[in-house]
């Protein structure tokens, strides 16, 4: 990156310090700003980075800043990048793209309009476990991908997070908090999906909060919180992939993608690390693959950061809009699927994202 894009952030919640951790070692970006609803987290965020605390008119309306990353709850995702965008700004936000698909389109819609860029999270399919998987994969290791799994299964966040009754409302669900994660590393690895088929079930009606500040407190379920799909990709691979708050334990690899020529263990995708390991014909056991990219430390914003060199060098996002709504078309779609009880052909479509250079040096990481 050739000049230096100042950041505004929106939301100065848990995971933003993640986001400003990771700006302040990257090259041409900075946060410059900061708001929240709460002037009280704002400032003290700003405090703590070394940035001007604002509130949300005037950072948006500040001449200063190029981007915005938008860190507020589900709900308000489009809303707000609607808002980011009006003000002639590029804007970035937390998983899932939008609620509803309307949403979404419009957000898409309003950035293409604009000449301005819209990309979301998650940007860990850009780390150095998932970029080389997406390596092997693109070397032809395993031949040509046939099929594959996705397992993200637990018992829910009830037990630990200080605040889960969202976890199990509209916009929750194993599949809208964890589900981003995973398919979009499998459309990076594979491409885009063509159709899916889907089944759901909730498991319990009512979960019992174990915080300390809330424990005892129950918690009314009213979203499915056991949610398997199969994938059929434009590729021709098919992909089983079960999100679930309804399991007690379980040992399954995270993602494994099987091929022609052999088979490959892809590392957790809400990483940056993690063991890649290949099995081919021949082979006594699986092998461990050393990671072949930087990035292995958790890096939430990068993807921001190459947002940010997109725009400024005329190039699509990694971290783009059309992925992220395809994903969130995608996870509709395997609700639909269950409810109608039948296979959804995905409408949307997006580009494979480019694969990350593999030179360590910073002002190359976006080439």
């Amino acid at each position: 990156m050739k000049k230096e894009t100042r950041i505004g952030v929106i939301g100065c919640g848990k995971i933003s310090s993640a986001y400003f951790s990771t700006f302040a070692r990257l090259p041409g970006v900075v946060a410059h700003a900061c708001a929240d609803l709460n002037n009280a987290a704002a400032e003290a965020a700003a405090e703590e980075w070394g940035m001007k605390a604002m509130t949300v008119d005037e950072l948006l309306a500040s001449d200063e800043i190029e981007v915005v990353l938008n860190l507020t709850i589900p709900a308000a995702h489009a809303e707000v990048n609607t808002r980011i965008l009006e003000a002639g700004k590029h804007a970035y936000c937390e998983k899932p793209f939008s609620l509803e698909r309307e949403e979404g389109q419009k957000v898409l819609a309003l950035a293409k309009s604009k000449g301005l860029l819209v990309g979301c999270a998650p940007d860990t399919f850009l780390s150095a476990g998932q970029q080389t998987a997406r390596k092997l994969i693109d070397d032809g290791a395993i031949g040509k991908p046939l099929s594959g799994t996705a397992f993200m299964m637990g018992h829910g966040p009830e037990s630990w997070h200080p605040n889960p009754g969202f976890y199990y409302t509209k916009g929750g669900g194993p599949m809208f908090d964890m589900g981003p994660y995973y398919l979009t590393t499998l459309v990076n690895l594979l491409g885009p999906v063509k159709s899916v088929s889907g089944s759901t079930n909730r498991g319990f009606n009512e979960r019992v909060a174990g915080h300390e500040s809330r424990a005892g407190e129950i918690l009314p379920v009213e979203i499915e919180t056991h949610v398997a799909g199969i994938l059929e990709f434009h590729s021709g691979a098919i992909v089983t992939i079960v999100t679930s708050f309804d399991v007690w334990q379980a040992d399954h690899y995270p993602i494994e993608i099987h091929g022609t020529a052999g088979s490959l263990k892809v590392p957790d995708p809400n990483c940056f690390d993690g063991r890649n390991a290949i099995y081919r014909d021949g082979f006594s056991d699986w092998k461990d693959v050393p990671l072949l990219h930087p990035h292995s430390e958790n890096s939430r914003g990068i993807g921001v950061a190459d947002l940010a060199d997109a725009a400024a060098n005329g190039r699509p996002a990694r971290c783009g809009g059309e992925i992220a709504y395809h994903v969130l078309d995608i996870m509709h779609a395997i609700h639909d699927s269950s409810n109608e009880r039948k296979h959804i052909d995905i409408a949307s479509t997006c580009e494979r994202p480019a694969a990350m250079p593999m030179t360590p040096e910073l002002d190359k990481l976006f080439v």
